[in-house]
């Protein structure tokens, strides 16, 4: 087996964490997976995987192997899609990153529209809520919502939205509304660290207005304070694509809208190269096209 087809073997079976699964993914015998594993590891003269009766776990060697291996099979698809042509069918692994909400409520349904366009493609979702290193995390496409630092990417602006603050109607009733930021000191915040970890909170279309407020309760995931906000635990500062569902049911209302920051972009990005694949340019397109298109990804969302 050659060394590239025994490349591939290793990455399913580490993805899939088991030679049964990437077994059945390659369309080979365990035993054969199993075989091309330990004569890569002894061509290298490591272990990569440690096994277990249930599972097999990369080892620290094998962590750094897996993305040389994931940049190199990337590499080799690209040649190949290169020297196809530029009208070349998508085909391989193609892997997308986004925040976990986000990319369970718009970048997942793309991704099973793009499955039914190209039969030839096998997609790998990497939500997550922190920004990645695409080439070391060998993602191919991303989703970012945010102003983009990494200078080694291309990026395509999709959208906005608004960084909001809001509450339960329930809440408002027993504390009141605050009608300027500052008012949020007296106040049960709810913090998110997966969205904006920072205690000071800015406001105003120059950003200089800020106030730095002491959270009682803190979630981990947007989903934990958002389900937090609609019972009434307090006041929250998320998305507006977050909160829309529940603004429009009338379970969160809306606040201090006048003093809100200028909106935040949102971009499908990939790693910078001299080619694109087939895979990604296509991708890139279904996705700029759909997310452009859906009106709650536009900085001017409103309830109704």
């Amino acid at each position: 087996m050659d060394r590239w087809q025994a490349m591939r073997i290793f990455v399913r079976t580490a993805d899939s964490e088991s030679f049964a699964g990437a077994a059945r993914q390659l369309g080979l015998s365990p035993p054969a997976v199993t075989r091309a594993v330990a004569a890569l590891e002894e061509t290298i003269g490591t272990r990569l995987l440690t096994r277990t009766t249930r599972s097999v776990k990369l080892t620290e060697a094998g962590r750094r192997y897996l993305e040389d291996c994931r940049r190199i099979l990337s590499e080799i698809e690209e040649a190949e899609a290169a020297a196809a042509g530029a009208d070349a069918r998508p085909t391989g692994t193609l892997t997308v990153t986004a925040s976990v909400q986000f990319g369970r409520l718009y970048v997942l349904p793309i991704m099973t529209e793009y499955l039914s366009r190209h039969p030839a493609i096998i997609l790998r979702a990497l939500f997550l809520d922190r920004v990645i290193n695409m080439i070391e995390e060998g993602a191919d496409v991303g989703i970012r919502i945010g102003h983009l630092a990494d200078s080694g990417i291309v990026a395509r602006r999709v959208g906005s939205v608004r960084r909001v603050v809001c509450a339960a109607p329930d809440y408002l009733s027993r504390h009141g509304t605050p009608t300027v930021p500052r008012d949020l000191r007296e106040h049960q915040v709810i913090g998110s660290t997966g969205l904006d970890p920072s205690p000071e909170w800015r406001f105003g279309q120059d950003r200089k207005a800020s106030v730095t407020v002491r959270p009682r309760l803190v979630c981990n995931t947007v989903d934990a304070a958002l389900a937090a906000a609609i019972d009434g635990h307090g006041i929250a500062r998320l998305l507006s694509y977050q909160v829309a569902p529940a603004v429009a049911e009338g379970k969160l209302v809306l606040l201090l809208e006048d003093h809100e920051e200028p909106p935040v972009p949102i971009h499908v990005v990939h790693p910078e190269g001299t080619r694109t694949s087939a895979k990604v340019r296509s991708f890139v397109d279904l996705a700029g096209h759909r997310l452009r298109g859906n009106r709650l990804l536009k900085a001017g969302f409103a309830s109704g």
